[in-house]
């Protein structure tokens, strides 16, 4: 299915960007002003805790070694099977992403404000991510930006953070598939217009499709 088709029942605005780039940061703005924030992580951990929905086919698909002892997904064993075996990694996303998606659906359809924002890291990187976004707001930097941020919050050393960033969406890919962009190269004081002017945008496109008034992805400025 073509990822131009099927659009999402209500406006929906994807946030995506590369790892450190302050998705969190924009997606708490937003949330303050009243927007619902569906986390496509947070599904994943749920998910992935112990008695999560996807356990039994983690299980069943890797074998016991990859649940903890809790009962839970042992992450670190299998980010060192993904990073060793791309396909590991792609048997692990056709187990999780099609239950992430089903209930990122299921509450985008339930979300009481006037549009919905799934936050979606990987959003380029899934083959069926791009239907479900009335608009893709791509948080974005310099990736030295990136890899100094994400050094100082995990403590990884930069080759690592370097091999996360190689298996992501390029940058440019990530620009090109954008509708909107949002520069967070500096301090957070400064988004917060940018999210504003950007919620802005968001309603009254979102009122304007559900009025069938024009089509959805109709945009004035892209890049914020």
């Amino acid at each position: 299915m073509s990822d131009t088709l099927s659009p999402p029942p209500r406006f929906t605005v994807c946030l995506t960007g590369g790892i450190g780039s302050g998705k969190s940061t924009v997606a708490r703005l937003f949330d303050a002003h009243g927007v619902t924030v569906i986390d496509a992580d947070a599904l994943a951990h749920q998910l992935t805790a112990p008695g999560g929905a996807a356990i039994a086919a983690i299980r069943h698909e890797f074998g016991d070694a990859y649940i903890d002892a809790a009962g839970a997904l042992d992450r670190g064993r299998m980010r060192a099977l993904a990073f060793d075996d791309p396909s590991a990694r792609t048997r692990l996303e056709g187990i999780l992403h099609p239950m992430i998606r089903a209930e990122a659906e299921r509450l985008a359809a339930a979300a009481p404000s006037v549009y919905a924002i799934q936050m979606i890291p990987l959003l380029f990187e899934s083959a069926h991510g791009r239907t479900r976004c009335s608009r893709v707001l791509v948080v974005d930097c310099d990736e030295s930006v990136q890899v100094a941020r994400v050094m100082a919050r995990s403590g990884l050393p930069r080759q690592q953070v370097e091999a996360i960033m190689a298996v992501q969406a390029t940058r440019a890919e990530r620009l090109a598939g954008a509708d909107d962009v949002i520069d967070n190269s500096g301090a957070e004081a400064v988004l917060e217009p940018r999210v504003a002017a950007l919620h802005a945008q968001y309603l009254a496109l979102a009122a304007a499709a559900s009025s069938a008034a024009v089509p959805v992805g109709v945009a004035p400025d892209r890049k914020l």
